[in-house]
């Protein structure tokens, strides 16, 4: 059965949509894309959907890019150059490229798809996955590709189980006891509820399994459509519904877990609270999603760095860390870190103390600066002696204060503060 799922993998082409900036992410997407945010204190996000298709067997992979995509497409070519055409294997790097007529950008997910249509074509695969890459989990796209097969299916869309309540905020699927799709809500205010658990509720992932000729031929037909916004969450995956050719793929059946994870994971961190507490979640104790495990590795650019080093050992000058991920080329130089998660580079002086703070790559802590409850973007050089998280007002009006209390802190922000 693992040898069929491996053939029908060899038959697929991912193609990953990373073209969104992700607005509620504020001044994390100024400069670069939702896809290439930096995560769990080595990665991108985008890493999560390309490690999950390599690890699942599938060696053809496209990328649509579009907004800000210079630090994501140089991610790819940096981290993501090891496939080898002799081996049938590729990574395409799509941005809006005037394939169709001269508007130059994706008017939506399946236009983000029709533009390169003489692309995947050239490769001739039997079938296309496709991919949102701008969330975080594990997942053997093979057992979801086996069952679109088995069910002789137009679509299958891939399902994440939710409580009911939380359904309010996706697209919901209502199904029956096979799996067929009866339904597709968008955002309902009373959610339909899964078969035998009217706790629960199937909302999208954004993840769809077609025949490739099938869905060259409902992409034609949807690009010369007036009325369609060419998209696949609002257009396409509706009509098929309509249709009764969709299925849903429950997520729990093919989340790949470690044997750490109590249950199936899988985030979106599209705003800064569910950014910072995704990060942060993983220097507990048991994180609900395991990087570690190494049957089913996360893919990524790695730098060549030196290892962390802690310096000092005086009394409120101690070079420490307790429950805290610490990256290769940091230097904790007599201070105290307490569930923080700091990236490649970053730079901690004497005095200071970071409570649950999430720190991008080469960072620079000052002296006496004390951080609580805090993302740092990337390069950032806080000034010695800065406090934050104490004083909700102040932190409001010099950073970027979320409704869960948390701040983004930038190097603009810190330019002017009038210190």
């Amino acid at each position: 059965m693992k040898q069929d799922r491996r053939r029908l993998a060899n038959q697929t082409m991912a193609y990953v949509l990373a073209g969104g900036r992700g607005s509620r992410l504020k001044e994390m997407t100024d400069i670069r894309a939702k896809p290439a945010v930096y995560f769990g204190g080595k990665t991108r996000i985008v890493d999560f959907a390309l490690s999950n298709a390599v690890n699942s067997g599938i060696r053809r992979i496209g990328v649509a890019t579009q907004y800000k995509a210079h630090s994501l497409i140089r991610h790819l070519q940096r981290g993501w150059s090891f496939f080898r055409a002799e081996r049938n294997e590729s990574l395409d790097i799509l941005p809006a490229s005037q394939q169709l007529d001269e508007d130059n950008w994706y008017k939506g997910t399946a236009d983000a798809v029709t533009q390169n249509i003489n692309i995947l074509r050239g490769y001739g695969p039997k079938y296309i996955l496709v991919l949102a890459g701008d969330h975080i989990y594990k997942q053997d796209y093979s057992l979801m590709i086996e069952q679109h097969v088995q069910s002789g299916a137009k679509v299958t869309v891939g399902c994440i189980e939710v409580p009911r309540e939380e359904a309010k905020g996706f697209g919901v699927m209502d199904v029956d006891d096979t799996d067929k799709i009866l339904s597709f809500v968008e955002k309902p205010t009373d959610p339909p509820s899964m078969p035998g658990d009217p706790d629960m509720s199937l909302a999208s992932m954004g993840i769809y399994v077609f025949e490739a000729e099938y869905l060259y031929d409902l992409l034609h037909a949807d690009a010369v459509s007036e009325t369609s916004s060419h998209d696949f969450g609002k257009d396409i995956i509706p009509a098929i519904v309509a249709e009764g050719g969709a299925m849903a793929h429950p997520f729990s059946r093919s989340c790949v877990m470690s044997g750490l994870e109590d249950k199936p994971y899988w985030r979106d961190v599209g705003t800064i609270d569910a950014y910072w507490q995704a990060n942060i979640d993983l220097t507990d104790f048991k994180p609900g999603l395991d990087i570690y495990a190494t049957d089913w590795p996360i893919w990524t650019y790695s730098e060549l760095t030196p290892p962390a080093k802690f310096i000092h050992n005086e009394e409120g000058r101690r070079g420490q860390a307790v429950s805290s991920m610490v990256s290769g080329g940091c230097i904790i130089s007599g201070s105290s870190l307490y569930q923080c998660l700091l990236f490649t580079g970053v730079k901690t002086h004497s005095y200071s103390q970071l409570e649950r703070v999430v720190a991008l790559p080469y960072c620079e802590v000052g002296r006496r600066a004390y951080l609580k409850n805090v993302v740092v973007d990337r390069g950032v050089k806080i000034p010695p002696g800065l406090i934050v998280g104490e004083d909700p007002e102040l932190d409001a009006k010099r950073f970027r204060r979320t409704e869960g209390g948390v701040c983004l802190i930038t190097q603009a922000m810190i330019e002017k503060l009038d210190l």
